[in-house]
């Protein structure tokens, strides 16, 4: 089962960067994961935010944040709203439907037709 990430939002921090030290170029970033099948596409409710300093073009860990880092970082966690979690049913998956309800009409069908 394939799953990717969707960018959802972007947020320029204002904190310094723990490995340059420059004041700008810390980004937050917010995206949510999608699975993807023949039958359907689902959005899920799993948000993954990550730092990243694009000064110095690295990673921010968890274990490198500062306070005010880790306090910033709790607000925009709280402020962001997510996608709608939702699962959109694909052609292939509607065929199917269709194919069994069909299937299933027709055993019932001449199992009552039998029976006169």
């Amino acid at each position: 089962m394939p799953e990717k990430q969707i960018f959802v939002k972007e947020v320029a921090l204002k904190n310094n960067c723990p490995v340059c030290y420059t004041t700008e170029g810390l980004y937050l970033t917010f995206s949510q994961k999608i699975v993807e099948t023949k039958l359907y596409k689902s959005i899920t409710s799993e948000i993954i935010h990550e730092l990243a300093c694009k000064k110095c073009n690295s990673p921010i860990y968890p274990v490198q944040w500062t306070d005010e880092i880790d306090l910033v970082v709790e607000y925009q966690k709280k402020a962001f709203t997510p996608k709608k979690p939702s699962t959109y049913i694909k052609k292939l998956a509607w065929f199917v439907i269709i194919l069994v309800a069909i299937a299933v009409a027709a055993i019932v069908f001449l199992g009552l037709y039998n029976q006169l």
